[in-house]
């Protein structure tokens, strides 16, 4: 046929920026009758309920853990140091772990199947922090059993899940947060501040630089999607989160210059070294430059200039001691190790937003549609970068279709089509809903 499925990752995905049109309640007017009205009606206050029903109206959130690997317990410190959130089992393929981390941290219960956790009776949200791959089924199933969800990023590793993990969200009517902790760094929440309250002025140029102490092992940058989608998605979530508008268009490039051990992987996963250039509506422009390795220690800073002056964010440091010599100036010590003790206030403050967010009923601060268009930004970075040209975000070299909220798929046409398949692929497009087609316009993207 003129088209054929393929799975994808997030490294070997080209970009399309009119998936947004396929979330439930992004252009909704244009939405079929039939999905709209498939929407729960119930109230979100799911917590409230369950409260009333075991007798303890105190606000606090009972949270179920998913995952006591590294990140799992980043997490789990943060909602252990949350006056809203309580958090009560955990679990882990290694059950050992969780044990561990059960006791670690005062949970009463832990477990190897994380279902045990998605239906726990007592579990009002789910913090999922498992690997990448298995983020998607269990939001939909977190969704299911009616339980809010928050997500480390990748809500998924490709398009297609990522909208039916967000619609499941949408038409169960819980709510869902992606986990992009730099928003609530209190560093870049200043500079946003000083943006957004017309400190400096308007925002003309956007500096970001983001390198870490050491590179990862081999194995854990094969399949990670690259560079782009596993480090730089943080840095061009957060120009689009500074700046304030959306981006229309991006140049990346790429090399290899500390790891040769990667140099053969595929696509941007090739890379250790990378720069961005993001053009917003205007004029305004962004420059990120993230590397796999600093030996100096974890860099992250930032940079806006406005039309009224311009606001800077230094690294971090254990400590402010200087040293003063005749051979040296300054800090006595490196940065932060790494964004776990970097950035462990941005945790405590993302935790609590969401708490806050299911206590009072309110949006969740950094939402589903947040966590996709980082991910759509981070795969235009890496066509960019194998294609060597500047890529428009609304372009749709694949598409997403959807049959049903919760029934994507990413159709590829093929370059190389016979007239058979041709006239397949054209009665293919007729029949695609006009919605679909129609999304980058409604978009302001095309």
């Amino acid at each position: 046929g003129a088209e054929k499925r393929e799975e994808h990752y997030c490294g070997k995905m080209k970009l399309t920026a009119t998936v947004l049109a396929l979330v439930l309640g992004s252009g909704s007017a244009l939405l079929p009758s039939r999905w709209t009205t498939s929407r729960s009606t119930s109230s979100s206050l799911r917590p409230a309920a369950l409260r009333a029903a075991r007798g303890t109206p105190e606000m606090v959130v009972n949270v179920g853990v998913i995952g006591a690997g590294r990140i799992g317990l980043v997490h789990l410190e943060a909602l252990a140091s949350c006056p809203d959130a309580r958090p009560v089992i955990i679990s882990n393929p290694t059950v050992s772990k969780a044990e561990a981390a059960a006791k670690k941290f005062n949970l009463p219960e832990w477990t190897g199947d994380d279902m045990e956790v998605i239906n726990h009776p007592d579990v009002e949200a789910v913090w999922i922090c498992s690997p990448s791959n298995f983020h998607a089924d269990q939001i939909k199933a977190c969704a299911a059993a009616g339980k809010h969800v928050f997500c480390e990023k990748p809500i998924a590793t490709d398009l297609a899940q990522t909208v039916e993990a967000i619609n499941a969200c949408k038409i169960a009517n819980v709510k869902l947060m992606t986990a992009l902790q730099r928003r609530f760094d209190p560093n870049f929440a200043r500079v946003r501040d000083a943006i957004q309250q017309g400190e400096v002025g308007s925002p003309i140029m956007v500096k970001l630089c983001s390198r870490d102490p050491a590179p990862p092992p081999l194995s854990y940058v094969e399949g990670s999607g690259g560079i782009f989608c596993d480090m730089a998605v943080h840095d061009l979530d957060m120009s689009r989160f500074l700046v304030g508008e959306e981006p229309e268009e991006i140049l990346a490039y790429g090399s290899c210059m500390i790891d040769k051990a990667i140099e053969e992987l595929p696509g941007p996963e090739a890379y250790d070294t990378a720069s961005v250039i993001i053009k917003y509506p205007g004029g305004k422009q962004a420059f990120i430059d993230v590397c796999r390795q600093a030996p100096y220690g974890y860099d992250q800073r930032a940079e806006v200039l406005g039309s009224k002056g311009m606001i800077q964010t230094d690294n971090m440091y254990p400590n402010t001691a200087r040293v003063y010599t005749k051979d040296f100036t300054g800090n006595a010590d490196m940065p932060y190790d790494f964004f776990m003790s970097r950035y462990k206030e941005a945790y405590l403050r993302e935790t609590e937003a969401f708490c806050k967010a299911l206590v009072n009923d309110e949006p969740s601060p950094c939402t589903g549609e947040d966590g996709l268009f980082a991910l759509i930004m981070a795969l235009a970075a890496g066509k960019s970068a194998e294609e060597g040209r500047w890529v428009k975000f609304s372009e749709i070299p694949e598409t997403v279709f959807c049959t049903d909220p919760l029934k994507c798929e990413l159709v590829v046409p093929e370059d190389n089509e016979d007239n058979d398949s041709k006239e397949g692929d054209k009665k293919g497009k007729e029949s695609s809903p006009e919605w679909l087609k129609r999304a980058s316009e409604l978009l302001n993207l095309s």
